[in-house]
């Protein structure tokens, strides 16, 4: 049998893509490597003796635009999060906290004042997101039309200064221009850093920061509901209800192109025809299986601690756990802090003031837990260590994993009155509740080329003058696209390329 099209790997943009090219009629096929679908969006019970899943790998969701939503008929919901960000700090030996809700407000304002001791920081940061949000309203929409050339998005944005320093200029300028005071302009650069190894003097932590800010014109990041392992199951109903066949265990290990079209086969020796293959796994790895050298890239820069909580820590600051944590919570995150961190892993050190981030998704969804864990008062707490390369972990990952680990803790634990050790839940042979992934993990688990969550270096969403890509998915070979992450306006939970994808296979008929 030929299918008009297979996709290599079943990750949220394969499904995506698969479900738009069955809704326009065509036979699709999914291949994927692991024994279940998701990718690095799956839920897992991470630690057995308890029913919390996590999104062991995954972030929340921003980029996935309410039109593949309506689109595809998904029954999806996401949670706002009324607390943006808390970043505890130290001042004149005293413990606060700059609390900033997602919708600009009194306690905000006073916060804001607190720190700084006047109101100007807090109108800067006011009207810098403002300007901010009128490019995201103007440029998300195109996300999931034909690539625009730069000076037809500059032309469409219509905001030459913005465009200038969110563009043109490294994010180090506008920070420094806009903001006076470290700690607040760490916590607009951290939006410019996750996932990316640079320091913020590069123009690729312009693109991360645009990524971070651009979702569905607003940029909010929201808290899926069920996890994202119920994104995962809903794309997989959706799927199979348009006909697209699912195989799980079946890794493509050789792909063959000609004019008449394209041939895989999988490690267990099936072999598979279509007109099309879209690829949801990494360009590196689609290249390895093609024999094709890829070009470089950065190496992914996350560690991600999962921890299950018994309760909430309390906070030196007096903060409430439940407003401190329901946000991003900033941990040693100030600007110079951060670009000394950067110098530091550059140096192939593991900073010993890790920067971090992390969230309560439980405060905001309790439904990962089971009734007894949320009646009795756990939570989940995921926290994203940055300037954490791959390089770090080269030598001996299990070694590098544990003095990263407690570095993170230690310095979070600078903030707080219970260790975040004493209210780890525990297993019955009296190991705590924690886990660590490193970037090389991520690329042994789930294929991500040195841990790298975007697959690849992030591109600006447009293409440059004489580029001949309409949607930012062709490679060299007409009859094989990007549909994963690794495409240009890729990278994040977006399902954007997968659209993108099946757009592109579409117009060839």
């Amino acid at each position: 049998m030929k299918y008009d099209a297979i996709i290599m790997g079943a990750g949220h943009n394969g499904l995506i893509a698969a479900s738009y090219l069955a809704k326009a009629g065509k036979n699709v096929l999914m291949l994927e490597a692991a024994d279940e679908i998701g990718g690095a969006t799956a839920s897992v019970k991470a630690f057995k003796e308890y029913e919390a899943r996590l999104s062991r790998y995954s972030y929340l969701v921003a980029l996935l635009p309410d039109q593949i939503v309506k689109d595809l008929g998904i029954n999806f919901e996401t949670l706002s999060r009324e607390i943006s960000s808390f970043t505890p700090y130290v001042k004149d030996g005293k413990d606060y906290g700059l609390h900033i809700s997602r919708i600009w407000d009194k306690e905000t304002e006073e916060s804001f004042k607190e720190l700084t001791g006047s109101d100007d920081e807090g109108k800067a940061w006011q009207e810098f997101y403002s300007e901010v949000e009128k490019v995201a309203q103007k440029m998300a929409p195109t996300f999931l039309e034909p690539l625009r050339t730069r000076s037809e998005m500059k032309a469409l944005i219509g905001q030459d200064k913005t465009w200038d320093y969110l563009i043109e200029k490294p994010m180090s300028e506008v920070i420094k221009t806009k903001f006076t005071n470290d700690i607040v302009r760490g916590v607009v650069l951290t939006d410019a850093l996750i996932g990316t190894f640079v320091s913020a003097d590069s123009i690729q932590s312009n693109i991360c920061f645009l990524y971070h800010l651009m979702g569905n014109g607003t940029g909010e990041w929201k808290v899926p509901r069920g996890g994202m392992g119920a994104l995962v199951k809903e794309l997989e109903r959706v799927a199979t209800s348009l006909g697209v066949h699912i195989k799980t265990d079946s890794e493509v290990n050789q792909i063959v192109s000609t004019a008449d079209g394209v041939s895989v086969q999988t490690s267990a020796g099936q072999r598979y025809e279509a007109e099309y293959l879209l690829s949801n796994a990494a360009p590196a790895h689609l290249d390895r299986i093609l024999g094709k050298k890829s070009k470089d890239s950065l190496p992914g820069s996350q560690l991600k601690i999962n921890m299950l909580l018994r309760k909430l820590p309390r906070l030196k600051s007096g903060a409430d756990p439940k407003k401190a944590f329901a946000g991003t919570f900033h941990i040693n995150e100030s600007y110079e802090e951060l670009e000394r961190a950067y110098v530091t892993s550059k140096n192939g050190q593991i900073p010993e003031h890790a920067p971090s981030e992390m969230y309560c998704h439980t405060l905001t969804d309790p439904t990962i837990l089971s009734e007894e864990l949320s009646e009795k008062g756990f939570h989940t707490l995921t926290l994203f260590g940055l300037h954490t390369p791959a390089e770090l972990f080269e030598k001996d990952n299990a070694e590098a994993k544990k003095i990263a680990q407690q570095r993170c803790l230690d310095a979070l634990n600078t903030y707080l009155l219970d260790p975040i050790e004493s209210v780890l839940a525990v297993n019955s042979d009296d190991s705590l509740c924690i886990e660590v992934k490193s970037p090389l993990d991520l690329e042994k688990d789930v294929r991500l080329p040195s841990g790298n969550i975007f697959h690849q270096d992030l591109n600006f969403p447009f293409k440059e003058e004489g580029d001949t890509q309409v949607w930012g998915v062709e490679t060299d070979d007409p009859r094989i696209f990007i549909c994963g992450a690794g495409a240009q306006r890729g990278g994040g939970v977006s399902g954007i390329p997968g659209h993108n994808a099946a757009m592109a296979v579409l117009a060839k008929g």
